[in-house]
């Protein structure tokens, strides 16, 4: 099997294509043919600094590094006691290094059944490919650790900081799927996109404080905080009584503080895709309720690339690489 991988941990090392064993499932496994690759923050991340960094380290494959987690393709084979995929089917699902599993940066993975969903054959293997992190993540803030749910349809407001990104869109379209009233903020020239996913009210932060903007708005039971840079006192006081505050992939220090200051409800979060939690956002794609963006497909080969335009912040869709 071919990867893109670092030779070993050090961060100033580059992605570059080698040659690895192509593994064979063991009981329970998968082995997939990868089709298309997603490229979130989490990757390039990962190679640099951070916890999820010295996680993988420790606990992780040894090197050659491969990173990534998102993936879609075909079962190329399966092996003893798999009863939920079959050579032949189309899958999406997520590489878990604590799982002592590579990253999805290669032309083949092997995984565990429960880390692979079925992708009905309407839906695109690039579309698929770009669910899993994204994806999961806006559905847990949303509606596993937002509790949307929970909430009589009335009470149901939710507000996006960062709508246009990968996660923001997908968390805009989900609340409007639960039935809530959303508020999206992103830049001017994004405004007509986010428009266009279905929000009730915009938000431009290139004509003020976006907060400032949404507090006539307020209590929203949901803030989703895709950006990171917003302030988590200002975030709270935005709630109501049985609200949350979702910080996406909140690895910064400040983000482990904004847990602890009462009344606890700010939460950090990066979604682990499994099958399970990857069901209902196939499901939702299929039936036409649930659209994803692709910005770019570049090769596999081009995965510095795929980091360097990821780092800019600027993407208003995913980026996908295809083996």
């Amino acid at each position: 099997m071919k990867a893109m991988a670092q030779r070993t941990w050090d961060p100033a090392e580059v992605l570059e294509l080698v040659e690895l064993p192509t593994p064979e499932p063991g009981r329970g496994e998968v082995r997939v043919r990868v089709q298309a690759i997603g490229v979130n923050p989490v990757d390039w991340k990962m190679r640099t600094s951070g916890p999820l960094r010295l996680a993988a380290r420790l606990i992780g494959p040894k090197p050659p590094v491969v990173v990534g987690v998102d993936f879609a393709g075909v079962v190329e084979a399966v092996g003893p006691g798999v009863t939920r995929a079959a050579q032949g089917d189309r899958v999406v699902g997520g590489t878990n290094f604590a799982r002592g599993q590579r990253g999805s940066y290669a032309d083949t993975v092997l995984v565990r059944e429960d880390q692979l969903c079925r992708v009905p054959d309407a839906v695109d293997i690039a579309v698929a490919a770009a669910l899993p992190v994204s994806g999961v993540t806006a559905w847990m803030a949303v509606v596993d650790l937002g509790r949307i749910r929970q909430v009589p349809p009335a009470d149901r407001r939710v507000l996006v900081l960062g709508a246009s990104g990968g996660v923001g869109q997908l968390a805009v379209q989900i609340a409007k799927l639960e039935g809530a009233f959303v508020a999206g903020v992103c830049s001017t020239k994004n405004v007509e996109m986010v428009k266009g996913l279905g929000v009730d009210l915009v938000l431009d932060y290139n004509q003020g404080d976006a907060l400032e903007q949404a507090q006539p708005h307020a209590p929203f039971h949901v803030v989703v905080d895709c950006v990171g840079s917003y302030s988590g006192a200002s975030c709270r006081a935005l709630l109501s009584s049985r609200g949350r505050h979702i910080m996406v992939a909140g690895d910064e220090p400040s983000a482990a503080v904004q847990m602890l200051v009462p009344p606890f409800k700010s939460k950090t979060i990066l979604g682990r895709p499994t099958g399970a939690r990857l069901e209902p956002l196939v499901a939702a794609v299929a039936a036409g309720d649930l659209e994803v963006a692709i910005a770019q497909k570049l090769p596999l080969t081009s995965a510095e690339d795929a980091h360097r335009l990821s780092r800019t912040g600027r993407l208003t869709g995913k980026l996908i690489l295809e083996p």
